[in-house]
């Protein structure tokens, strides 16, 4: 890449004193360090030597919260019926088929599909660390190492968020492929993840499992490791109502109280799903400051529920999505979702704005990623962002005045022509650069599997 790029924007979202508009003709330099350096609206026609991009330049987006390897449960697990434990069932046959090398190629495939999404940072929840039966690979990091390699060679940005996973249930030991999971107690996953190192590209933060698969005694181990290193901690929460009732069975309080009275909660944290609080819970979650990541294509898919985002954005709590399981990676989809699971809830239209949709999956969710430099296009921020059509069958016919609201209502990931990372551009008219076939690159990942 040269020294300084310059882009031309058709249209950008940009930020403005009075809210987030769409302005045309958008000129934005990009640095030597891969930042934006300037941004002019209004710059009038490309000029010569500028990069032409036809559409509607938007923040990358983050997708918050990642496994990887479920994206080689897609349309598998959709046979039939069950329930989130029958569906757990099926991840499990999938995570003891992958060694290093197996993962590296799946996640290289994922990521770069999720690039051709328009994300441009992922948050990849990962707890597949050792060998089958348990045993330490010789690098006892290997399977997390090639999430960030991965990560690299689809020229996006990743926090991998070392998950510590002891228990199968509360009191109980790990069996089976959770054997895969553990590295016996918290002191120990303290040891191994401390071995992670942050890369240009990549940051390590830290993730509970859940309360479920971390004894109480030990979630202040996982909580003083991510505090000392001013790292962002992910937590699983009450996502079934299953998870709540074993809780309070267990310590006589609900999942949210045990990681508040156990530290855990604060605003480098991020409580995903979160989808059955009690209004106790909420409170708790926005007194924090802790964000809220709802997945809403995976939690609808494993029917799950509905969790009270709105209850929780008006109460105080930053919000960020995920497409966790990958039953689609779209983040337009995972936007427009939250919004339209909460007019089927309350039968009333209105609960968001695209430009509060836009900010989820953009900024809020870069910083609860530890990404908080990225998801602006404004000087000194990162230089991510991607380009959506405005002339595709989804997207013609709004006035670009409307951009916002055609990306979060009616586009979807299909209609990314762009994605510039750092400056680089990664995806350009359509095709990821660095994994230019990556529909086969997906196939012969997930069919080695098999």
């Amino acid at each position: 890449m040269p020294a300084v790029v310059t882009y031309w924007a058709e249209h950008a979202w940009l930020p403005h004193p009075d809210g987030p508009a769409v302005r045309p003709e958008v000129l934005i330099t990009v640095g030597a360090g891969g930042r934006i350096t300037g941004v002019v609206p209004d710059s009038g026609p490309c000029p010569a030597g500028a990069v032409r991009l036809a559409g509607l330049a938007l923040p990358g987006q983050a997708n918050a919260h990642s496994h990887a390897f479920h994206r080689a449960l897609r349309s598998t697990a959709q046979v039939g019926s069950g329930t989130f434990w029958t569906w757990r069932e099926t991840m499990y046959q999938v995570a003891a088929a992958l060694d290093p090398d197996s993962y590296l190629a799946l996640a290289t495939a994922v990521y770069a599909e999720m690039a051709l999404a328009g994300i441009t940072a992922v948050g990849e929840f990962h707890y597949l660390h050792h060998a089958p039966g348990g045993a330490r690979y010789a690098n006892p990091n290997a399977m997390g190492e090639a999430l960030v390699e991965a990560a690299a060679r689809a020229g996006i940005r990743i926090t991998l968020l070392d998950t510590c996973y002891l228990s199968s249930g509360f009191g109980a030991e790990p069996t089976g492929p959770q054997l895969r999971f553990s590295d016996g107690d918290a002191d120990a996953w303290a040891e191994r993840a401390a071995a992670l190192t942050d890369a240009p590209h990549a940051r390590i933060g830290a993730a509970v499992h859940s309360v479920r698969a971390v004894p109480a005694g030990q979630l202040g181990t996982v909580a003083h490791w991510a505090a000392t290193r001013r790292a962002p901690l992910h937590v699983h929460l009450s996502e079934q109502t299953a998870e709540n009732d074993a809780c309070l069975a267990a310590h006589g309080v609900t999942p949210t109280r045990l990681l508040a009275d156990h530290g855990v909660l604060g605003p480098r944290t991020s409580a995903v799903h979160a989808t059955h609080l009690t209004d106790e819970d909420v409170r708790l979650l926005a007194g924090s400051a802790t964000t809220v990541c709802m997945c809403p294509t995976t939690e609808r898919d494993l029917a799950d529920g509905i969790g009270p985002a709105r209850r929780l954005a008006s109460a105080g709590c930053p919000i960020s999505l995920g497409s966790d399981s990958h039953a689609v990676i779209d983040p337009f989809e995972e936007a427009r979702a939250l919004e339209l699971d909460e007019r089927l809830r309350t039968r009333t239209r209105g609960h968001w704005t695209a430009n509060a949709l836009l900010r989820a999956g953009g900024a809020d969710g870069h910083a609860s990623l530890g990404w908080p430099e990225a998801g602006r296009l404004e000087p000194g921020a990162l230089a991510d962002f991607c380009v959506l059509a405005l002339d595709s069958v989804r997207t013609a016919g709004a006035p670009p005045a409307l951009g916002a609201e055609t990306a979060v209502f009616a586009a979807s990931a299909a209609d990314v022509r762009h994605l510039v990372v750092g400056g680089r551009h990664v995806v350009e008219d359509g095709v990821h650069r660095l994994v230019p076939e990556t529909g086969r690159a997906l196939a012969d990942a997930v069919g080695a599997l098999r």
